[in-house]
């Protein structure tokens, strides 16, 4: 076979591969790159699923929605037993919808981060595929660029063959370009479905940890409950008369830290410049990332109608560690044995604070604490010590007081 037989098969494989192969499909879209089969269909079928998790979880949070209404609706209705306990009912029920509702987003989540790593299958194959184009690419190339201009214009019997095949070489090193850049289009993608399937994965470690806190929320409404109904012995009667003696007891004991504040204070003040003025700064009492159940003022405190919620109720576990949020004086120690159990301390520039439902009590009346200091434990589980008439579950009750006034702890706490 003579070099220019040699020379035009050569130049025919390279229009074949720049033409048939590099030049008509080099560029990637990710809408419109050919995937495999397999892969595709199990991504459009993860998408179905997906969206019927999606009309679930609408489905779920519109009862939610109207069992928030019902809630609110027996706010605003007179004290009675019933009352209250169809807003316990009601609020069960909206913590059971929220718990499925919680189920159905881990499940949907899950299905996206199924369909996002068929995506990354998907991707890493065709990375492979382009490699190899760009291997055989690289070849032609490579066996074209051995010739120079001179010999492939002697072995052309025309200019216009000469520039013909020039413009080929042209083309093939053009799509060489356009294949490297498709390939690092879908490199980048890659990185980007990779940080989806992250983000997603630590999405699907939250909401474990919320379902679990829900599962929690339902067992302490259901506590809730039943201690009402154990302390009014189901009796209308009962209930009102609980009601009044709540509110009786609520008013002695502020007026009791009023009286005892303002009186300790005056003496601290005299044996201790420092109580005299300052900023304070409080740190929390409790960590508060279970949440708050009840805020300062809450127009949805369920005793609205017996006295305003003086502080913040701070979602904690029976029995963890309450520490000092800021240098003070314990001027109150009250253990009611199964009653309301409670701590005061009294800080400088007017501020003092307040934590009730203690399950325990670990620092003693006339001594001093620095920030951080453990002063006791929470509780605030029904029926145990410290809890209280009436507790809804375990929670720390903390109040922020300004020259012997509750005012929003929100305020004055820092991260």
């Amino acid at each position: 076979m003579d070099n220019q037989n040699i020379r035009k098969q050569t130049l025919a494989l390279l229009i074949l591969v720049s033409s048939g192969v590099l030049i008509a499909g080099i560029r990637f879209s990710i809408a419109e790159n050919q995937s495999e089969p397999a892969i595709r269909t199990e991504v459009f079928n993860l998408s179905d699923q997906v969206s019927e998790k999606k009309k679930r979880l609408e489905e779920l949070q519109q009862k939610a929605s109207e069992y928030q209404r019902a809630i609110d609706k027996k706010r605003k209705e007179t004290a009675t037993l019933e009352t209250q306990l169809g807003i316990l009912e009601n609020r069960i029920a909206k913590t059971e919808l929220d718990i499925e509702a919680t189920k159905v987003e881990i499940e949907k989540t899950e299905l996206e981060i199924q369909g996002i790593e068929a995506q990354i299958k998907e991707k890493e194959q065709e990375i492979a595929r382009r490699k190899d184009q760009l291997a055989e690419f690289i070849r032609l190339i490579d066996r074209a660029d051995r010739r120079s201009y001179l010999e492939v214009l002697l072995l052309n019997d025309s200019f216009s063959e000469f520039f013909q095949e020039l413009k080929y070489l042209e083309d093939v090193e053009g799509g060489t370009a356009d294949a490297l850049r498709g390939v690092e289009e879908i490199h980048d993608a890659l990185g980007r479905k990779k940080e989806e399937a992250d983000a997603k994965r630590r999405s699907l470690a939250s909401l474990n940890a919320r379902l679990e806190e829900e599962k929690e929320r339902i067992e302490e409404e259901r506590a809730g409950k039943e201690a009402l109904l154990s302390e009014t012995r189901s009796s209308r009667e009962s209930f009102q008369t609980l009601l009044a003696r709540l509110r009786s007891e609520e008013q002695a004991a502020d007026t009791d830290l009023r009286a005892l504040e303002s009186r300790l204070r005056s003496r601290l003040e005299e044996s201790d410049q420092s109580f005299r003025s300052g900023d304070v700064i409080l740190s929390w009492p409790v960590d508060p990332s279970r949440g708050i159940t009840t805020y300062f003022h809450d127009p949805d405190y369920p005793f609205r109608y017996v006295y305003e919620h003086p502080g913040l109720d701070i979602r904690a576990k029976q029995g963890t560690a309450v520490r000092a949020p800021a240098p003070g004086y314990v001027a109150r120690v009250r253990d009611a044995g199964m009653g309301y159990n409670y701590i005061m301390l009294i800080h400088n520039g007017g501020f003092s604070t307040v934590y009730g439902h203690l399950l325990r009590m670990i620092v003693a009346e006339d001594s001093f604490v620095d920030r951080g200091d453990i002063i006791g434990y929470s509780g605030g589980l029904p029926g145990t010590p410290g809890a209280g008439r009436l507790t809804t579950g375990p929670h720390l009750h903390f109040e922020v007081r300004l020259n012997g006034v509750p005012a929003d702890p929100l305020q004055y706490l820092f991260q």
